[in-house]
C-alpha cells in the first residue's frame, strides 16, 4: 500500500480505501462486510468511508461493529462519514436534512453514536446546501473539529464555485475551510476533476478521495457480454442504479462498452486485469489521494489493491493510448499527470 497526504494537511490516507455505499449494512450480509474490512486493513488500508444516509445509518453500525470486533487501534484508522441526507429514514425532514447548525451538529452525534466512536476523522458536507447560508454551514463544521468530533471536514460533490466561497468565509472569519472534496471520478468521468477543481489545487490546496473508480464496475471489463445477473446493473434494489444502462439507452449504453472493451488489449500488454489498470489510471492523478473502492467479498479487496503496483506501468506513452480511446479528455486541462 502507498499512502499520500489529504490535500495541503498533514494527514495522511491510503491511496485505496473502502467504503461503504451499496454494500455494508444493507446489500452485503455483516459477515462478508467484516471479511472485506479485514482484508482492507491487511493490505494497508487506513481510510474507511461511510455517511449518514447509507443503508439509513446501518452501514456506520457495521463498520463501528467490524472496529470493535477486531479490536484495531483507533489512531491506526481514518474515518469518515457524511452529513446531508438524515440517517434515519422515516425521520420528519423538517430539520434533519441539510447544513444547517442544527442538522451538522445533530445528524453528527447520531453518527458517533452509530459508529461507536468519539470522533471520526473525516466529515463531509454530502451535498451543497443552496437553502442554508454559507457562513452558518462552515460555522458549524467548525464547531465539529473545536468540539473534537471530527478532525478535517470537506465536501462531496459541490462545484468550484461552491467550494471557493467556502474558503472566502472561512479565510474571513479566521476558520478551517474545507480540506477535501469527495466527486466521482473514474475513465468515463473527467471534467469536475480535471478541469472544474483545477484552480482549487493550486489556490486552497483541495485534496481528492473519489468516489466509484470503477463507474460501478463498467471499468472492470465483466459487462462486455451483457448484464450479468449477479451484477450491480442488474439489481433493482437502488434508485440510483436501478435502470441506469436502460436510461441511458441501449446505443449509447453499447457504445460505452464497445470503448471501454477497447481498453482490453492495453491491460492484456501490462499483464494487468481491466479493473485494475482504471483504478491505477484513477491514481496516476495526483491530486486524488485516495480512491474509494466498493467490495462486496474479499477477494474483491485484494483483486483491486493490486492497481497500487500498477501505477508504475502507465507511462506517457500509454496514458496517451488511453487518451486516445477514450476521447473525453478536457480541453483545457492545466497540468499533465
Amino acid at each position: 500500500m502507498t499512502y499520500r497526504f489529504l490535500g495541503r494537511s498533514g494527514l495522511q490516507v491510503s491511496t485505496i480505501s473502502l467504503g461503504g455505499w451499496l454494500t455494508y449494512g444493507g446489500y452485503t450480509e455483516n459477515e462478508k462486510s467484516f471479511e472485506c474490512m479485514k482484508a482492507a486493513y491487511d493490505s494497508g488500508i487506513n481510510f474507511f468511508d461511510c455517511a449518514e444516509a447509507y443503508s439509513g445509518g446501518k452501514s456506520e453500525e457495521v463498520m463501528g461493529e467490524a472496529i470493535r470486533k477486531f479490536g484495531w487501534k483507533r489512531n491506526d484508522l481514518v474515518i469518515s462519514t457524511k452529513i446531508y441526507w438524515g440517517g434515519a429514514f422515516g425521520d420528519n425532514p423538517v430539520n434533519n436534512k441539510g447544513l444547517s447548525r442544527k442538522h451538522i451538529i445533530e445528524g453528527m452525534d447520531a453518527s458517533l453514536k452509530r459508529l461507536g466512536l468519539d470522533y471520526v476523522d473525516l466529515i463531509y458536507a454530502h451535498r451543497p446546501d443552496r437553502q442554508t447560508p454559507m457562513e452558518e454551514t462552515v460555522r458549524a463544521f467548525n464547531h465539529l473539529i473545536n468540539t473534537g468530533k471530527a478532525l478535517y471536514w470537506g465536501t462531496s460533490m459541490w462545484s468550484a464555485d461552491e467550494i471557493a466561497q467556502a474558503w472566502r468565509y472561512a479565510d474571513k472569519l479566521g476558520l478551517i475551510g474545507p480540506v477535501m472534496e469527495q466527486p466521482e471520478y473514474n475513465m468515463l468521468s473527467r471534467e469536475k476533476v480535471e478541469l472544474e477543481y483545477a484552480h482549487l489545487y493550486r489556490e486552497v490546496g483541495t485534496g481528492l478521495t473519489v468516489f466509484s473508480p470503477l463507474r460501478q464496475g463498467l471499468l472492470s471489463g465483466k459487462y462486455k457480454n451483457g448484464i450479468p445477473e449477479d451484477s450491480r446493473f442488474a439489481q433493482n434494489d437502488v434508485e440510483f442504479v436501478k435502470g441506469w444502462w436502460q436510461r441511458t439507452g441501449k446505443e449509447k449504453f453499447d457504445g460505452i462498452i464497445k470503448q471501454i472493451n477497447e481498453l482490453e488489449p492495453i491491460a492484456n500488454d501490462l499483464g494487468i486485469k481491466q479493473s485494475t489498470l482504471a483504478l491505477a489510471w484513477v491514481l496516476k492523478n495526483p491530486h486524488v489521494s485516495s480512491a474509494i473502492i466498493g467490495a462486496s467479498s474479499a477477494d474483491q479487496v485484494y483483486e483491486n489493491v493490486r492497481a497500487v503496483g500498477a501505477v508504475e506501468k502507465l507511462t506517457p506513452e500509454i496514458m496517451d493510448k488511453i487518451d486516445s480511446i477514450l476521447n473525453n479528455k478536457p480541453p483545457a486541462v492545466v497540468e499533465r499527470f
